[in-house]
């Protein structure tokens, strides 16, 4: 595609976003149905750009107005992901010269508010709750987040996936703390790979496998994933459970549970049992009283733990909706 065409794409892309309408995720799809014409590497571009954008808008809206042109082309300018030289054919040399002055200031030349890219009603409670943990946290999320899989180890070893990996050329390396878990360089398209067709991973990141690894159910126990969702949780537990005993999957949304039927399938599971409940007093709850070993609650909330994977909710939500 020419770069100009893509940057365009971008800047369309960043305007629908901004507006917070819906999460950014659903923005995305939406705008690749509606434009079936993109490659891989568009999309990638197109995603990527939307966003860096997000993380960095606090930075970003500082150096637009200094700019011309349309604002939504101006952070699609600063946010763009790909090589210079491919975003430097499409500006023109006004825009050139001012993405070379933006490129020049340095971050210890920033106010603070531009360095965090926070809204200020989550500063303060984050200072007060992290201390000095503070700046690495938001440095981290104005990082992309990495790509980690869970093997899973009911069928496969890690070592041995991580051989299949590098054979295609997909650079995979242990993570630091799950024993199960690899971490991924880049965005291969991994669910094209026999591997996981096998159902031999799938792709979480390391703190959802901790929980699971904290849990720490044994063979032959009675378990209940309460908030199962998607069941990627539930499916490191049960192979935990060498597929034995009984592991309840329950969820207030029938949607999620009929979502995770097809990795049920591909994970060779057999002690697992999805069901959908209306609430916590549900009839199948109250049948298991006093009859289970253990319990998982990733009960659902704000959703702030994952900013690195979801930048728009710092700037979708305010403090009224987290205090309720």
């Amino acid at each position: 595609m020419h770069p100009k065409a893509l940057l365009d794409a971008c800047a369309e892309l960043v305007r629908l976003t901004l507006k917070f309408d819906h999460p950014a995720d659903a923005i995305v799809s939406r705008f690749f149905r509606d434009h079936r014409g993109f490659g891989p590497r568009e999309r990638a571009t197109l995603a990527e750009t939307v966003y860096t954008v997000l993380r960095k808008k606090q930075l970003f809206d500082h150096f637009a107005p200094s700019g011309s042109g349309p604002k939504e082309r101006r952070l699609a300018i600063l946010g763009f992901y790909g090589p210079g030289d491919f975003l430097r054919s499409a500006l023109s040399d006004q825009e050139k010269n001012w993405l070379d002055q933006c490129e020049k200031i340095k971050p210890e030349d920033l106010m603070e508010r531009h360095r965090h890219n926070l809204p200020e009603w989550l500063v303060q409670p984050l200072k007060d709750q992290l201390g000095d943990d503070f700046w690495p946290l938001v440095e981290s999320f104005n990082k992309g987040a990495g790509l980690d899989l869970r093997v899973n180890d009911f069928k496969a070893k890690r070592a041995d996936v991580q051989k299949e990996l590098a054979a295609l050329g997909i650079k995979a390396l242990p993570t630091p703390y799950s024993p199960w878990g690899l971490r991924i360089a880049g965005k291969p398209a991994l669910n094209k790979m026999e591997a996981f067709t096998r159902g031999e991973f799938e792709v979480q990141d390391e703190g959802s496998q901790l929980l699971a690894m904290l849990l720490d159910a044994k063979r032959g126990e009675m378990v209940v994933d309460f908030c199962a969702g998607a069941g990627g949780k539930t499916l490191a537990i049960g192979a935990a459970m060498r597929s034995t005993g009984r592991l309840y999957a329950f969820d207030t949304s029938a949607g999620r549970l009929d979502a995770f039927k097809s990795r049920l399938a591909r994970s060779g599971l057999s002690n697992v049992h999805p069901a959908a409940i209306a609430h916590e007093r549900d009839d199948r709850v109250k049948r298991l009283s006093g009859k289970i070993d253990r319990v998982l609650v990733d009960a659902p909330c704000t959703g702030m733990g994952t900013l690195r994977r979801n930048p728009d909710l710092k700037w979708r939500q305010d403090l009224k909706a987290v205090e309720e």
